[in-house]
């Protein structure tokens, strides 16, 4: 029957051979497996992630003027925040090609993938000619690249979470499954902890003239990094058990997930559609618009923006624990209704333009992001069986992300040019934040469903 709700078997029954219980079921793997590959799943999400974020910093600074001259200093940035959506939109491509590869063929072959085709895209960025050499050719080669992008995030994510989560001892599934989930985070301080020094060696001049190519290439020692640490983890063993003794997967996962599990996926979408906003409006979009609208130094809002990130850092894994001991729910719901209440107050922040009040704002926001996203992985995995965990894992997150944090800067540039106020931002990001708080009211505990059904 469509949506309905995974098995839980009773305390007493074991799993299937390989599989992992959250209820006194013990994988086969050896003990030290399971952290061995929630680092490895780390390291490669946050490898994606700084990617990411150098473009998002690269795009609120400076690509605007290189790939897409324009008088109008609005158009300019809309056409690169446009550029950076365009990754979002092809975020579902990689659900479907990702998706399938992790639900037929396994999670390890689809992440090393994955991070392969994010290496080779995020290098061709720093090696692309400007428009001013090569005209039209450069903004489509960009468009191109960042495209490829786009399909590799969105196969990243799914697959570091459930190759984590699946290895996860008992009762740890959650903490387990958000080690990954601090792969953003880390991706955005890695990028600011090298565009800062850029920027203060080169300068702004010499950032725009050139400079900005370094944080791109330096992303190839990363993903040699990155490849080496997963081709050494083991696969799955629950995928491995479910291989040897069930039916293999649907051909079109994805296909099967619309189908029998609707309601689901679009609960889901919007239990995590909240969260996204909050973290591309803060780590991305502000780091433009505090600058370019209210004159903030952009050093203030780098730091303002890498101290909540690194608090929030800190809290993933003790959040995580918690929900592993009273549920994911409880803790989703927190952060979700303490963000409805404390979106405005801090985006309003940045009209004092004042350095300490900022970071303070955006503290307090990402800690509460971290409520909302630390439980995420463990929770939106758990809500579908395991043929199609991987398939319904990465399709609720990525397009989650893809409305709630792709389209969030160039919908808040939209907004900005109506309204000229930073509060405009608070309740765009507090509706967001409340669409989640209802979607999540009308999802079911997920604790103790059994990841062998």
């Amino acid at each position: 029957m469509p949506d309905s709700p995974p098995k839980t078997l009773p305390e007493s029954v074991g799993p299937i051979s390989g599989g992992l219980s959250e209820k006194g079921g013990k994988s086969t793997a050896p003990k030290a497996t399971a952290p061995k590959v929630a680092a490895a799943s780390l390291i490669g999400t946050t490898i994606e992630y700084y990617d990411f974020a150098v473009y998002g910093t690269a795009s609120a600074l400076v690509l605007g003027p290189a790939f897409f001259p324009s008088g109008n200093a609005t158009v300019s940035s809309l056409a690169a925040f446009l550029t950076f959506t365009a990754a979002f939109l092809s975020r579902p491509l990689g659900v479907v090609l990702f998706g399938t590869i992790g639900d037929r063929l396994g999670r390890r072959r689809a992440l090393v993938a994955s991070l392969m085709l994010m290496g080779v895209a995020t290098a061709g960025v720093g090696l692309l000619p400007t428009y001013e050499s090569a005209g039209l050719l450069a903004p489509v080669l960009l468009v191109t690249l960042r495209l490829l992008q786009g399909v590799s995030m969105g196969g990243e994510w799914g697959g570091a979470v459930l190759l984590a989560a699946e290895h996860a001892p008992p009762g740890r599934r959650a903490l387990y499954a958000a080690v990954p989930n601090v792969g953003p985070s880390l991706g955005f301080l890695l990028s600011s902890a090298v565009i800062l020094p850029t920027l203060h060696y080169a300068g702004r001049d010499g950032f725009a003239e050139g400079a900005w190519r370094i944080p791109f290439l330096l992303s190839t020692v990363l993903v040699v990094i990155g490849l080496w640490v997963r081709s050494t983890v083991s696969e799955s063993p629950l995928f491995t058990a479910q291989q040897r003794t069930r039916t293999p997967a649907s051909r079109f996962p994805l296909g099967t997930l619309v189908t029998r599990h609707p309601r689901r996926l679009l609960l889901g979408i919007g239990a995590a559609i909240g969260g996204s906003a909050v973290y591309y409006l803060t780590i991305v979009y502000s780091l433009s618009y505090g600058p370019k609208e209210l004159g903030i130094p952009q050093n203030t809002m780098l730091t303002a923006a890498s101290i909540g990130a690194g608090a929030g850092i800190l809290l993933t894994l003790p959040v995580a624990r918690l929900a592993d001991r009273i549920g994911r729910r409880p803790v989703m719901l927190a952060g979700a209704a303490g963000s409805v209440l404390w979106a405005v107050p801090m985006y309003a922040s940045l009209d004092t333009r004042d350095g300490v009040v900022i970071t303070g704002a955006y503290t307090v926001g990402l800690l509460l992001l971290a409520l909302m996203f630390s439980p995420a992985a463990a929770f939106l995995a758990e809500l579908f069986p395991g043929p199609l965990r991987y398939s319904g894992a990465s399709t609720t997150f990525i397009l989650a992300n893809t409305l709630g944090g792709g389209l969030a800067p160039l919908t808040a540039t939209w907004l900005h040019s109506h309204w000229d106020s930073p509060l405009v931002l608070g309740f765009y990001t507090g509706g967001l934040c409340l669409v989640s708080l209802l979607c999540l009211l009308a999802l079911p505990e997920t604790r103790d469903v059994d990841f062998d059904t």
